[in-house]
């Protein structure tokens, strides 16, 4: 027999006749073969490595999202190289550069202070797939979720709960990376639907002491808020610390919700109401993505949309037990493909 036909069977290759392949495979599962996937990946050109560049690895969203990534790179037969850049537009341009020296076939990235333009300017011939709420503009493979529609949820729900002074936490007009403005961007659209004034606080971070701090100066305030829509669990977090401080009752005194889903927020007290972001989606799309990226450098780029679910929970929701129904249901869809071409206005992410 063939190495080739080993190999062939090993590779799960169509090629090889039924009782042929059989007697192979028995023989591979009792020697307890399985394939080197870097050796296949060097006999194509290829390293088998992917770099994935994070702002911050500290953060239970993309630390979280980080695990999705190499589960799925692993189902692929990849390894993956993950680095992180605080944010910071010269971090993010050095260890774009640095991830590509590593001899890496492709990278995934959530830019905070770099533009697509700018990530496409950088010399390197390796494919870039972003993630995150900042617009592609049609030079880049990126995959999102609709962070406006979901604040507008958000905020929507906040609304038919009877909450009539709504406040958004987590403005950040310092950074450019369209996730705050698109996600106030939807709460402003549901408050002025309602007829009430918007009303939003700038943070420095998306963290829980931001949150803490945020929520401590609004409780100051001569007109204090009934709710508060947080671009973040972290801040969500830090609110309700800083509401259970000040001898608030959630939600009845103040309702909370954020954004992310992260475990910390199912098991808080009271649980966080929060959008949920299907991160397994957003990873195993942006491998497909890349993986297609690969094969066919010169395909135009593709946006993909990935599901989300408004989870409420007890921080909007005194009679509504953790992890219920959500009130709609946009994550039964399939992320959906948007392809765009350079030079194109796609859509909003």
């Amino acid at each position: 027999m063939s190495v080739r036909t080993v190999s062939n069977v090993a590779a799960g290759s169509d090629l090889v006749a039924a009782a042929t392949r059989e007697r192979v495979q028995r023989v591979i599962d009792e020697l307890g073969y399985r394939p080197n996937a870097a050796a296949r990946h060097l006999r194509g050109g290829r390293s088998g490595l992917i770099g994935l560049v994070l702002p911050e690895l500290s953060s239970p969203y993309f630390a979280e999202l980080a695990d999705h990534v190499v589960r799925a790179a692993a189902d692929r037969g990849r390894m993956v190289l993950v680095q992180q850049t605080d944010g910071e537009a010269e971090q993010e341009r050095r260890l774009l550069t640095g991830v590509r020296g590593q001899s890496v076939d492709g990278v995934l990235m959530s830019p905070w202070g770099l533009s697509p333009a700018d990530l496409r300017a950088e010399p390197g011939s390796s494919p870039v797939v972003l993630l995150g709420e900042q617009d592609a503009e049609g030079l880049l493979d990126h995959v999102t979720v609709d962070g406006e529609a979901a604040a507008r949820e958000a905020t929507q729900h906040l609304l038919a709960a009877g909450r009539t002074s709504i406040v958004a936490v987590g403005d950040q007009p310092h950074l450019g990376n369209g996730t705050a403005e698109r996600r106030a961007a939807g709460y402003r659209a549901a408050m002025t639907a309602a007829g009430l004034e918007p009303r939003t606080v700038a943070v420095r971070r998306l963290h829980r002491s931001d949150g803490a701090d945020a929520v401590r100066a609004l409780l100051e305030r001569p007109q204090r808020p009934d709710a508060v829509f947080c671009f973040s669990d972290q801040l969500a977090l830090g609110a309700l610390r800083a509401a259970m401080t000040a001898g608030l009752r959630v939600p009845d005194d103040l309702a909370v919700v954020g954004f992310d889903d992260v475990e910390d927020g199912r098991y808080a007290t009271p649980a966080l109401t929060t959008v949920a972001p299907d991160k397994a989606a957003i990873a195993e799309a942006a491998l497909e993505l890349l993986t297609s990226r690969i094969e066919s450098p010169e395909r135009p780029p593709q946006r993909v949309l990935a599901p989300y679910l408004l989870r409420v929970r007890e921080s909007s929701a005194a009679a509504t037990p953790p992890d219920s129904q959500p009130t709609s249901r946009p994550g039964t869809r399939k992320p959906r493909k948007v392809t765009s071409r350079r030079g194109t206005n796609p859509s909003r992410a």
